[in-house]
């Protein structure tokens, strides 16, 4: 019998990880929490018996569905983590956003996207600088200034913040954080870091093919 359960699909993707746990790392304040993934490790046999080995912490990009503890409901999307440090810096304004055009999800005319799913839960409308502000990354670190995004990446990272802070500043290092997208978990490009490069992968029905953006 076939399933369309959620908590099914949940299972499926939780199978990949056997022998470990998604644990958290809470920083300086509660609503910053590092994913981090806990793995098992077997004991060491030798000369005097077995010895256990403490379990090992690595970095988990794997999001929130493959958190046992997490509601999943692809159509809600995922949790605005960053939406109030975005809020808190008072920098930046809602605004009146345009209808969605057909073209905008590969379509030609609106009768094409009568099949569409639609996210009930993404309401929120959206943000940008409030006039004479910058609502960079860059622009925080060369202010001296350390946000809950940068100490989200030295944690998961595992250096001091103000060396993320250093590194973004002198441009050795970028923070992709969209002020749009604060579901995004923090992370950092750069040659000190575990990320060095940044490639989007992904196609378009209209102007594109997966074969194209691999190659790219």
């Amino acid at each position: 019998m076939k399933s369309n359960s959620v908590n099914d699909m949940n299972v499926s993707i939780m199978s990949s990880f056997a022998g470990s746990k998604k644990v958290y790392v809470e920083g300086s304040r509660p609503d910053i929490k590092v994913p981090m993934r806990e793995i098992k490790l077997s004991p060491t046999t030798g000369a005097f018996g077995e010895e256990e080995n403490p379990p090992l912490r690595v970095y988990d990009t794997s999001g929130f569905y493959t958190d046992s503890e997490y509601p999943i409901d692809i159509h809600k999307g995922l949790s605005p983590i960053r939406r109030s440090w975005v809020l808190e810096r008072e920098d930046v304004e809602e605004y009146e956003g345009r209808e969605i055009k057909p073209e905008d999800n590969g379509y030609r005319k609106v009768e094409s996207q009568s099949n569409a799913e639609v996210f009930p839960g993404l309401k929120r409308k959206p943000l940008r600088a409030v006039k004479g502000k910058n609502v960079t990354q860059l622009h925080y670190a060369r202010k001296g200034i350390i946000t809950p995004e940068m100490e989200f990446i030295s944690i998961r990272e595992n250096v001091a913040p103000e060396f993320v802070r250093e590194e973004v500043a002198s441009g050795r290092a970028i923070i992709p954080a969209n002020i749009n997208h604060p579901e995004s978990e923090p992370m950092i490009i750069g040659r000190n870091f575990h990320v060095k490069i940044n490639a989007n992968i992904g196609n378009s029905a209209v102007s594109s093919s997966i074969e194209a953006e691999v190659r790219k």
